[in-house]
């Protein structure tokens, strides 16, 4: 019988799978919308840019539904106050991720008009900049602290400002999300589609990749010696119930470094988001996009896993009252609902995996001309 502890460590990992699986996979979606008005100089080559995504981009979404569903359950006081402090950003998300996006796919080629198709053009580029942007700016939010607390019996109290979430550091990680995301999406459109526009998505891969290298080692350095990171300072039962205010906590300058010391192996993480950035950059020159979308992906996992590692034991702390601070070991459901939930994850997610696998070997092979879409349908 697996114990409290145990449970509670797995969730978190399963946490950062499905956060790095919606990465990978949501994030060439997001890259290609944003690469669409910089590489695509007519018609023609926006369609296929376009369907190279259009097949794809509602699985996708799959992740970070998941992703979101599995913070309700195994973490709901996390869920609640990041719905909370993190209101008008996540209402931002679903204006353009989950609602601007889709009805961009889905009406762009209703009309033959073109004012009407370069409209839809640009939202669908929005749908892909602004979730890009927000997703970096939450995290830059969540490592700085949030402004709430708690009272004796529990209840959230949010004491943060709208201003307060677009601060500098939020958004630098903003603009490494954009980066990310647009040399994912820039070799996923190297591997569906010819030259020219293979061209033009490696050049924009390439570049993309040298700014997240810049940007990641400059925002490592800002965190280690610019943002004041957190530690608990009293005795914290990993196999405890869940209340977070049974702890005390403090500030540290570079406090968020301090697990690479505690755990070396873990300097695995930050080296990977660096040297698949940079792999992924020499290899696209190479003319393998293939292998660099792999290093791309590399990156990814290894940058959001840099974040959850220096966070560890963490997951939102609370920059207004320390001791308010969520932690893995204190704010997670019960061992029950962990437990049942684990058995759940291990019989769909492999169905879930074995699907998209399905999908993307039956749609596989690059988009031409010849594939474009002329009905009312966009696929």
């Amino acid at each position: 019988m697996l114990d409290a502890e145990i449970l509670r460590i797995i969730w978190w990992a399963l946490i950062g799978v499905l956060l790095s699986g919606f990465a990978i996979f949501d994030g060439f979606d997001f890259g290609t919308a944003m690469l669409l008005p910089l590489i695509a100089k007519n018609e023609t080559e926006r369609e296929i840019v376009l369907n190279t995504i259009e097949p794809f981009w509602e699985g996708n979404q799959v992740w970070i539904i998941l992703g979101a569903g599995a913070i309700f359950a195994a973490w709901p006081t996390v869920y609640a106050v990041a719905f909370s402090g993190f209101y008008l950003l996540m209402l931002l998300l679903l204006l353009t991720m989950g609602i601007s996006r889709p009805v961009s796919f889905k009406y762009r080629s209703k009309l033959p008009n073109m004012f009407w198709r370069r409209f839809w053009d640009w939202i669908v580029f929005i749908g892909g900049l602004f979730p890009a942007f927000i997703f970096g700016v939450l995290i830059g939010n969540v490592l700085e602290g949030v402004p709430f607390n708690f009272d004796e019996s529990l209840r959230i109290s949010y004491t943060g400002s709208l201003l307060n979430l677009f601060n500098p550091f939020s958004l630098w990680c903003g603009v490494l999300s954009i980066a990310m995301l647009i040399m994912h999406g820039g070799l996923y459109l190297a591997i569906k589609t010819y030259a020219p526009i293979r061209d033009r998505a490696i050049f924009w891969s390439r570049w993309m990749s040298l700014v997240v290298i810049l940007f990641f080692a400059i925002g490592g350095v800002w965190v280690a010696q610019g943002i004041m990171g957190y530690e608990v300072i009293s005795q914290v039962d990993p196999n405890g119930f869940s209340n977070p205010l049974h702890k005390q906590v403090m500030l540290k300058l570079g406090g968020w470094i301090e697990n690479y010391v505690r755990y070396p192996k873990t300097i695995t993480l930050p080296v990977l988001g660096l040297l698949g950035a940079l792999l992924s950059c020499l290899t696209a020159r190479w003319g393998n996009a293939r292998f660099a979308f792999v290093c791309s992906s590399v990156s990814l996992i290894g940058i959001i896993g840099t974040v959850g590692v220096s966070m560890f034991p963490f997951i939102l702390p609370s920059s207004s009252d320390f001791a308010s601070s969520l932690l893995v070991w204190d704010a997670s459901s019960s061992g029950l609902t962990l437990l049942v939930m684990l058995f759940a994850v291990l019989i769909f997610m492999p169905i879930i995996l074995l699907y998209t696998s399905w999908v993307y070997r039956a749609l596989r092979g690059k988009v031409s001309q010849q594939d474009e879409h002329t009905g009312s349908q966009p696929y």
